[in-house]
């Protein structure tokens, strides 16, 4: 282990004996006797002695250790139901009281970016922040040409220090695999790798920029998102420029009904939104802690919600949204046998898995949720739940969904703090209904087709000399798999018969094409509907040889 990864670690439990967290060093077996130096440290007795609480302890230990650990501390903050009510508003302050850095330099890293001083930029600049976060932190200002903005200036030196915490988190996880079996399912290299991925992401706000700009497409004209707009000649890698957002935090219950806000729509439209960004554009906000939610109250009957810091973004693999879709509805309909078949098809679980054995355990966890109100449903609770089967069936962690899942929480714990009585598997079904039959609508497998026309009418280009050669190689024999040993013929079987079933899809699917386009006039189409229909015929019977 490096001494600079080894270093890392005695300064973490350093801080957290510091701060009186003394059960934490005493559950972190990795250099547990180095709290007995630190425990007798007159130094560290004196400033125990100064904080009471232990949310705020806790608290002021994940500030002084840096960004990551305040970003958990943000993650934890969303779980109310999860942790005490002390602990729960310590780590709220997290969300966007994180101690500001110096406003004098947050200029001279503006001025530095832009090569101008901020009197050419800016007509008025507030040096005092106006809230601050672990990585960035945020000013108001006054642009000549657009008004009133808010500028985002990057934390200096965020790099190394996030880093060297990187590093030190991949040494765990590379020790953790090495002599732990859980570990290595839980897959917690990859998981580590996927996390790193995010946050140095996080570090470029002209890529946060772009994804503000494809999420604010993504809802432009909707009456449930408002995303503010970039100024895109004011953004640099550490300087971002965009719209100032005036509403109400989404923590601010006291204020939202005072004003007369509609709950139980605020809360519902929570709901439509993340399943809307998910499964219709698959581009979601993984970041919905509540200090970057929002509600505009201009109408209280009809309140929306607006978003900020769009460092954390999230796609899927159009496979695992199929998959997730599917298992969701299957959720909702109680079809525990279709959900256990999901997850072997998906490969989550080894396909020598028993599926009716899965579907019980599976009954066992979710048939107790349903027809309840969210404020009985505990979404954390019913994954550590089926990350117990999980154990039992050798399920593999996916590292891909774990934004999903994290922002799922979020989800929760606003809806909970909210409207503890919405149903969420209400609101959320007829979402994924409507888009299911979308995917699968006629419209939407022509449109499928026509975007992928000109790649295949390159295919149909190529297709008369290769179907040549491949007569010929047919007629004379030559036509086959290559030599193998006896011992895999039964393998080299099967996979001719692969071969044929494939051969026979791939020719009813240029049949179709080939049926619909010589529906369709035009100029193109009329001569490559009907070369389409013979490659189908032809590629059919090749396949049968």
């Amino acid at each position: 282990m490096k001494l600079r990864v080894l270093a890392r670690l005695i300064q973490i439990q350093r801080v957290l004996v510091r701060h009186g967290l003394d059960e934490f060093v005493t559950e972190t077996r990795l250099y547990r006797p180095l709290r007995f130096i630190f425990l007798a440290s007159p130094w560290t007795w004196l400033e125990r002695r100064k904080v009471a609480s232990r949310g705020e302890r806790l608290r002021l230990a994940l500030e002084e250790l840096g960004p990551i650990f305040i970003k958990l501390g943000q993650a934890l903050s969303t779980r109310r139901d999860l942790l005490p009510p002390d602990i729960a508003e310590e780590l709220a302050k997290l969300q966007d009281r994180v101690p500001p850095f110096d406003g004098k330099l947050a200029k001279q890293i503006i001025e530095t970016a832009y090569g101008k001083t901020l009197s050419e930029v800016f007509e008025a600049f507030d040096e005092k922040p106006l809230a601050a976060a672990s990585i960035a932190q945020v000013h108001v200002a006054k642009l000549r040409s657009a008004g009133e903005v808010v500028v985002k200036v990057l934390r200096p030196g965020m790099r190394e220090i996030i880093s060297g915490d990187l590093e030190v988190m991949h040494a765990l996880a590379d020790l953790a695999k090495r002599n732990s079996s859980e570990a290595r399912r839980l897959r917690v290299d990859e998981i580590v790798d996927e996390y790193e991925k995010t946050v140095l992401d996080e570090l470029d706000l002209m890529r946060e920029a772009a994804n503000a700009a494809q999420l604010r497409r993504n809802f432009e004209g909707s009456a449930l998102l408002h995303v503010p707009a970039v100024h895109w000649d004011y953004c640099r890698v550490n300087v971002m420029v965009m719209e100032r957002i005036r509403g109400v935090t989404i923590s601010d219950m006291a204020t939202l009904r005072a004003l007369g806000t509609n709950i139980p729509m605020l809360a519902e439209n929570g709901v439509k939104i993340f399943f809307t960004q998910v499964f219709r554009h698959n581009f979601f906000h993984a970041d919905m802690h509540p200090g970057n939610i929002f509600v505009l109250v201009d109408d209280p009957s009809r309140p929306r919600y607006a978003a900020v810091d769009f460092g954390i973004v999230g796609t899927l693999d159009l496979r695992d949204m199929h998959y997730l879709a599917e298992n969701f509805l299957a959720v909702f309909d109680r079809n525990y046998r279709r959900v256990a078949e999901l997850h072997v098809e998906s490969g989550w679980v080894p396909s020598t898995t028993r599926v009716d054995e899965m579907e019980s355990a599976i009954r066992t966890v979710l048939e107790p949720i349903f027809n309840k109100p969210l404020k009985d449903i505990s979404f954390g609770t019913i994954l550590l739940r089926l990350f117990d089967i999980s154990r039992r069936f050798d399920m593999r962690i996916q590292p891909q969904l774990i934004l999903l899942q994290k922002t799922l929480l979020n989800i929760e714990g606003l809806g909970r703090d909210l409207y503890p009585e919405l149903d969420i598997w209400q609101t959320a079904a007829p979402i994924l209904r409507e888009w299911m039959r979308d995917r699968l609508s006629i419209r939407t497998q022509i449109k499928h087709f026509r975007d992928h026309l000109p790649a295949l009418v390159e295919v149909a280009h190529a297709l008369p000399p290769l179907l040549k050669v491949a007569v010929q190689k047919a007629q004379d024999g030559k036509l086959h798999i290559g030599v193998q040993p006896e011992d895999v013929e039964r393998l080299r079987l099967e996979i001719r018969a692969g071969e044929r079933r494939r051969n026979a899809t791939l020719a009813a699917s240029v049949l179709g094409l080939g049926g619909i386009l010589w529906l369709d006039p035009g100029p193109v189409i009329s001569g490559l509907a009907p070369l389409l229909i013979i490659a189908a015929i032809v590629t059919y019977f090749i396949g049968r040889r």
